[in-house]
């Protein structure tokens, strides 16, 4: 059976998220369909203010309405740790752990030569630059368990190592090829508290 257009549109938009199949965006679509009108065009403002009204950080890349972030802004946190994160979300877990009160750079991906992603394609320069500009003296690399964040965190671990800045990495209490995302708070604790020297 052909759904008419607007609904049609509707199912290949959510199929368009991750995780989302057809007889999935087909139920979520109808939901919507189900909604008050207002409810609708409140879900619509709120995916149209992710596009107008966040930003990324000039500073450390995390998302943000104002720049620089609240993080980069708060002169009570240690300026001499930074902890770089592949994403923005993985910054809120770190954050919600209250454990940690440095600063943070997320590099919005991992290096991923079969994916094309290069140098060039993450915020690594950045990092760079900030260091050479900056008295931090350690670098915590959090990047997920996996061949590319291991890659990733190599990379980096040879750039910086070379200035004397002390580069560290989560201990393990991240499992092999978890995401930071999903970790609980204890794990998460464990992990910056037993990290390693690179």
């Amino acid at each position: 059976m052909q759904y008419p257009l607007p609904i049609a549109k509707v199912i290949e938009s959510y199929m368009k998220l991750p995780g989302i199949g057809e007889k999935t965006a087909t139920r979520l679509a109808f939901y919507t369909l189900g909604m008050p009108e207002s409810a609708v065009q409140d879900f619509a403002k709120s995916l149209a203010d992710l596009q107008q009204k966040l930003r990324f950080c000039s500073i450390c890349g995390n998302i943000t309405e104002t720049d620089p972030c609240a993080i980069c802004r708060d002169a009570s946190r240690n300026q001499n740790q930074i902890l770089v994160v592949e994403q923005p979300k993985d910054i809120m877990a770190f954050e919600e752990m209250g454990e940690y009160n440095g600063l943070y750079h997320v590099l919005n991906g991992v290096l991923s030569p079969m994916d094309g992603v290069s140098v060039e394609d993450i915020n690594i320069k950045s990092l760079i630059t900030r260091l050479q500009e900056s008295d931090v003296n350690e670098v915590i690399i959090a990047l997920n368990s996996t061949p590319e964040g291991e890659a990733t965190t190599m990379y980096i671990s040879r750039l910086i190592k070379p200035a004397g800045i002390k580069v560290t990495r989560l201990a393990s209490g991240l499992a092999v090829g978890s995401d930071i995302e999903y970790a609980d708070s204890l794990t998460l604790k464990r992990a910056v508290t037993g990290r390693t020297e690179l």
